[in-house]
Order: structure tokens, then C-alpha cells, then sequence
């Protein structure tokens, strides 16, 4: 059996034939003849360079093969060939580093499972370490109380006329300058998107990131600073930045308004929920579903987006504010809140429609699907077969890091 091969294909059914890969190719990769629009295996080096001008998207289609097909094969489709069992697609093969990233990320709910059926169809791996987007710094806000020890900050990435579709979920890549403690340039991190996929305001090419400075006191009284968040947090208004991907094909929003969709989150794992909210709020604020959010902190004022939150209606997003740290009161932490809104769940559970997302850092499933189980067991559920359900029809999706 030959190796395996990453091979970009043109999806024949949505192409235009506008020409515009074949003008942009740099190697002459692309060709075409009075039926289709080709990629010659033996020259494409992956620079990317055709993806982004595309308008359709028909460039954005990546195998992996035993065998890549030859240009006689691709000047007879009519279709893309259904894609090899064997070979998964490019967005879980094409970069080791985000394979790892994603499936440390979504460990917690079994692994990946398929998006939501109503989803739109994500552009990823638009952009390379090798040829990434370049972004413009627009915007760098405080979210959180200055008298605090959380600094997260809300930042917006203009891409003026770089095309850097996105949708509600997915995850962008970034690059800190400089060299490791090895003197390796720094491996990449991944944050997720808090914007809708129109930008901060409708039909703006920008997308903003909800990111929380790491500073810890370590035991011998040595202070760590997290390398890619100080950067982040410390960039100034006008400072350009390298983007990757963008990626993530599962973790995404459903487009239909009917869903009902149950987020539950902890600091800075509002980012995606933010895009989801704001989604709605723009394109179906009259919806038949519901969103549901349960939001843990320590305080109202570690609490990212606390001020915007508290002008949301309740027609449009059901909130559950929860804090672990208030003066003189217990600690109380989402899957608490959930416990005693165990009826509400409880339907919720029941229906056909509902979606449910976690993220946050590692250990928040834990909580939250015992909490899960033990509100599905007191309303006559099994919770696994419950949780294998939405699973099954990509509707349970878990975030965590």
C-alpha cells in the first residue's frame, strides 16, 4: 500500500469556472478544460494561494489518499467521488499540532462527533503557518473589573481585504514572536472565535477573541507568565498579527431557529457562546428555540461580559449567572445552578431540538454531566443513552482546555 497522499481537489457541482485559481496559482497547479477546473498532484505544493479569492468555495476541498487522483480522472466528474473511509478529512490530517489540540479539546466529550445537522458548511485551513492572514489590531478591551486579578480582554482582528470567512465555533491560530526556551519558534496556539460571522458589527471583516492573561505564582515564589496571552493582551491598537486556519468543522452553531440550545461555560469559555448569541440575536431574535446559558465565575466582576449580558432579554437568551466567591454566601458552581433548575432541564432533555455545549477548562464536564445524570435519573432518563443520542445526531459537543 503507498503512503498516504493530502491531495487538493475542485469541487466540480458549486465551481463557476471563473478562473480566478488558475490566475492565482504560483506553480500552475491548476488547469482547466472545457469541463472542469483541475489540481495537477504532482506540482500543488499546498501554498494556499487560491483559497481565499475563491468565491464559492469549491477550492476548499482536501483528501487523503492511497493513490491521488490524476487530471483525467478530474476532468470527467460531474461530482466530487465520495471521500475514502480510510482517509479522514484535512481538517483532522492536515496539521499535527491542531489534531492534538482539538482532540486534547474534545476529549471530555468522547471525542469529536459530526456538527449539527442545520450548520453552515466551515471554510477551514484557509491559512498556513507558511502563508498566514495578516490581522490588524482594532480594539483591546478590559472585560473584567480593574480591582481584579483576572485581566480578560476582548479583542478584535480587522482583516481589511483578506477574506477570512468564519462561522459561530470555530477557532483561529496564532503564533507568539520569538523563540522557546529551546530556541524554537513558539508552537501555535488556538482561540476560540467570539464573534458572529459577520463581525463585531453586521457585515464587518473582523473577528474578536475573549483572552485571559496568565500570570501564576509558582511555589517557589517564581512568577510564570503565560507566553502567548501576555503577548495577546498587551497588543496595542494598529499592531498587526499572523492568523492561521481557520479551524474547527464540529463545535458549530445550528442555523436552525428552532433549536434550543443549552451553553455551559466558565470564564473565558463564553468566547464561542458570544458568537452564538449574537448570531441569533441578529438573524432570529424571535426564534421558537431558546438559548440557555449557565456562566460560572468567581465574582460579577471576573465575570467576562457581565455588563453586556445584563441588557440581553430573556426572549432571547436565558441566563444563569453563577459565582463561586461572593462575600458571605456559599459556593455555588454551574452544575449547582442546573441541579435546581432540574425541571427546566429535564424538558430540555426531553426534546428533539436541543443542543447542548460545554466549554471551559478541563474538569468542567465532570461536574456538569453528573449533574446531568442525576437530573435525567430523577426525571425517569438514562443519562448515557441520553448523552448517546445527541451525540449520535450532533447535538452534544464538549470544549475544554
Amino acid at each position: 500500500m503507498n503512503a498516504l497522499t493530502k491531495q487538493h481537489l475542485i469541487d466540480p457541482e458549486i465551481c463557476i469556472r471563473c478562473n480566478t485559481c488558475e490566475a492565482t496559482c504560483p506553480v500552475d497547479a491548476i488547469t482547466h478544460d472545457a469541463n472542469n477546473y483541475v489540481v495537477d498532484a504532482q506540482k500543488c505544493n499546498f501554498c494556499m494561494d487560491c483559497v481565499s479569492p475563491c468565491p464559492t468555495g469549491s477550492i476548499d476541498n482536501w483528501f487523503v489518499v492511497n493513490q491521488p487522483f490524476s487530471l483525467e480522472d478530474q476532468f470527467s466528474w460531474i461530482e466530487l467521488p465520495p471521500r475514502p473511509p480510510e482517509a479522514p478529512q484535512v481538517a483532522d490530517a492536515l496539521d499535527a499540532q491542531v489534531e492534538a489540540l482539538f482532540d486534547a479539546a474534545h476529549a471530555g466529550a468522547g471525542g469529536r462527533v459530526m456538527a449539527p445537522a442545520s450548520a453552515g458548511k466551515p471554510r477551514i485551513n484557509l491559512f498556513s503557518r507558511a502563508s498566514p492572514a495578516v490581522a490588524r489590531i482594532t480594539g483591546n478591551f478590559r472585560l473584567t473589573g480593574a480591582r481584579t486579578e483576572s485581566d480578560v480582554r476582548h479583542i478584535i482582528l480587522d482583516f481589511g481585504t483578506v477574506a477570512f470567512p468564519v462561522l459561530e465555533g470555530q477557532s483561529i491560530g496564532v503564533v507568539p514572536p520569538g523563540v522557546d526556551g529551546a530556541g524554537q519558534p513558539h508552537a501555535m496556539r488556538l482561540y476560540s472565535i467570539a464573534s458572529p460571522r459577520d463581525g463585531e458589527r453586521p457585515h464587518t471583516n473582523n473577528l474578536a477573541l475573549t483572552v485571559k492573561r496568565l500570570v501564576e505564582r509558582r511555589g517557589d515564589g517564581a512568577e510564570f507568565r503565560g507566553v502567548a496571552s501576555n503577548w495577546l493582551c498587551d497588543l496595542k491598537l494598529g499592531d498587526k498579527i499572523d492568523v492561521i486556519g481557520p479551524f474547527g468543522a464540529t463545535f458549530l452553531m445550528p442555523d436552525d431557529p428552532d433549536a434550543d440550545i443549552l451553553m455551559i461555560c466558565t470564564g473565558t469559555g463564553a468566547a464561542p457562546f458570544r458568537g452564538f448569541t449574537e448570531r441569533r440575536r441578529r438573524t432570529a431574535p424571535a426564534a421558537r428555540g431558546r438559548l440557555h446559558l449557565y456562566f460560572g465565575a468567581r465574582t460579577p466582576e471576573e465575570l467576562p461580559y457581565f455588563g453586556p449580558l445584563q441588557k440581553l432579554p430573556e426572549t432571547l437568551l436565558r441566563q444563569q449567572l453563577v459565582y463561586s466567591r461572593l462575600p458571605g454566601a456559599a459556593r455555588e458552581y454551574v452544575q449547582d445552578r442546573m441541579r435546581k433548575n432540574a425541571a427546566q432541564i429535564a424538558a430540555l432533555l426531553r426534546s428533539e431540538t436541543l443542543h447542548v455545549y460545554m466549554c471551559g477548562l478541563k474538569g468542567l464536564e465532570t461536574g456538569v454531566e453528573a449533574a446531568l445524570a442525576d437530573i435525567a435519573a430523577a426525571h425517569g432518563m438514562e443519562w448515557k443513552l441520553v448523552r448517546e443520542g445527541l451525540r449520535a445526531s450532533g447535538r452534544f459537543h464538549v470544549e475544554t482546555y
